[in-house]
């Protein structure tokens, strides 16, 4: 008995040693990969499955997708991964040197969940390429023997050339795989087309985003802050363009009293708390997580460090200003002042943003008096930045500061032709209708999110209105904001049915920004 027992212990230790050595090469072959390979890049195709991809496809900013649909054990889908990837670095993600032109996609079709997806579009050989609008991917399917059908087969894509070319031949386009980030010359221009800020709603989210991104990253919630940052929030509950922004701060302020108590800075233990309450909130994505983010489309300069996410963040401060009612026209004017002079971290910018708002004698009681405050204030900026650009030569060439809008955007802006910037006889009725229309309905016009919303309980106003009636969303703070307008009233009340007895006062006075 005791040599059984012996010759099974023995078996089972050289069973252990052999698992161990086993592991332990594989890791060593694979550091030594690493190190060999240190210039392995990470994938700029997005893997879709048939959870998202409707969903991914259907927000897509990009005018055509290519959707590969690939098998992980197929050798011939590991030979030609390397070479679709170098066309999509060309599309896809931050890096990208022609986003917003072409979303680049693969789906694995031997993975069990996505059989059905893969049957839906007819998969018959690995690895097969599909191209189309990006809203007929997520409305359909495909059938091989289809007429008049928007999504067509590749069949000429089997090395990363002939992918460009084919890709080139549908657009009339010149693409190459060695261009370089800003210097090409498919940048588009889009100070004289006033088609082009129907894909600035993309750039709002991104714009967003990165402002949460700024005051997570530099630690700026505090009880000073706190509620200028909810009022602010609120605000873009009600009225920003994008419902996935609308509903993600929605989702960041019915958690926002746990996250962050009033009290917080009472307690012995603040710092914390306060640290815990950072790292919740990086959980939390204010404008979704469906469409990947990393690029400007309409904000995009002409060189890496111009526009962006500047341009991004004046772009949804004009959207918010004419979305808004006359009623809101004061408060939301006080919290966007609170909100630049809090949170927007370019010193000397704000400063001079807070010396405008500081100038204001009287309150906004219209929208139309509001709307034009800010169009005044942003040329305001942009004459002071022309002459520091000039003398410095740190503008962008192509995207020049200038006085706005041009004569090309609205010719009946101006009655009189121009002689220079600072002797402009404005129409300012004419003005602000072109305003309301350029940041309200061109720029929306070709944005549609018909995803239905999981939480029934909000309710979101339609992208297609220019301004917001009453609205209800479940908010995690409310009282401020509602002192001055009737539709974030609507949304405290109904956070104050729903939520903790907490209330937050806050009466906008101006000297506190």
């Amino acid at each position: 008995m005791a040599s059984i027992l012996y010759f099974i212990l023995l078996f089972y230790i050289t069973i252990e040693a052999t698992a161990v050595e086993g592991t332990s090469g594989i890791g060593s072959r694979s550091i030594l990969r690493e190190i060999n390979e240190p210039d392995l890049l990470s994938d700029a195709a997005i893997d879709l499955n048939n959870t998202n991809f409707d969903s991914v496809l259907r927000s897509s900013p990009a005018s055509f997708a290519i959707v590969e649909f690939f098998a992980h054990w197929c050798p011939a889908c590991r030979n030609y991964k390397p070479q679709y990837e170098k066309v999509a670095r060309l599309f896809n993600g931050p890096d990208a040197v022609h986003p917003g032109v072409v979303m680049m996609t693969r789906v694995d079709c031997a993975e069990k969940i996505n059989t059905k997806l893969c049957d839906r579009y007819s998969v018959g050989h690995y690895p097969m390429l599909l191209w189309g609008p990006p809203s007929k991917f997520s409305s359909g399917g495909w059938e091989p023997k289809q007429n008049k059908n928007e999504i067509q087969t590749i069949d000429d894509g089997r090395t990363a050339d002939r992918l460009l070319n084919w890709i080139n031949k549908q657009l009339g386009s010149s693409y190459h795989l060695d261009d370089e980030k800003f210097e090409n010359e498919h940048l588009a221009v889009n100070a004289s087309d006033p088609g082009q800020i129907v894909r600035a709603v993309y750039d709002i989210e991104e714009a967003t985003a990165t402002a949460f991104d700024i005051i997570l990253a530099h630690k700026m919630i505090s009880s000073k802050t706190r509620v200028p940052l909810i009022s602010f929030f609120q605000l873009l509950v009600a009225h920003h363009p994008s419902k996935r922004c609308r509903k993600g701060t929605a989702d960041i302020l019915v958690n926002f009293d746990d996250l962050w108590p009033s009290d917080i800075w009472h307690n012995n233990v603040q710092e914390t708390a306060v640290s815990q309450g950072n790292i919740a909130l990086k959980d939390f994505r204010i404008c979704g997580k469906e469409v990947p983010r990393g690029y400007w489309i309409f904000c995009r300069g002409s060189k890496n460090d111009t526009r962006g996410f500047s341009c991004g963040l004046w772009v949804l401060l004009h959207s918010l200003s004419v979305r808004i009612e006359d009623g809101e026209s004061q408060s939301v004017f006080t919290t966007i002042c609170d909100f630049i002079h809090n949170f927007f971290i370019c010193e000397e910018c704000r400063q001079h943003f807070y010396k405008m708002c500081s100038s204001v004698s009287s309150p906004f009681n219209k929208t139309r008096d509001f709307v034009l405050w800010l169009w005044d204030v942003h040329n305001k900026v942009n004459q002071r930045l022309m002459k520091e650009e000039a003398s410095l030569q740190t503008g962008d060439p192509k995207y020049p500061k200038n006085i706005w809008p041009p004569k090309q955007l609205c010719p009946s802006c101006s009655r009189s032709p121009i002689r220079n910037d600072n002797d402009i006889d404005w129409d300012k009725d004419e003005v602000f209708k072109f305003l309301v229309e350029y940041y309200g309905r061109t720029l929306l016009s070709s944005y549609k999110d018909k995803d239905f919303l999981e939480d029934d309980r909000i309710e979101l106003v339609d992208d297609s209105a220019t301004s917001t009636n009453v609205v209800a969303v479940p908010l995690g703070a409310a009282l401020g904001i509602a002192l001055a307008s009737c539709a974030f009233g609507a949304l405290a009340c109904y956070w104050r049915s729903q939520q903790k007895n907490r209330k937050y006062f806050h009466a906008h006075p101006l000297k506190n920004i």
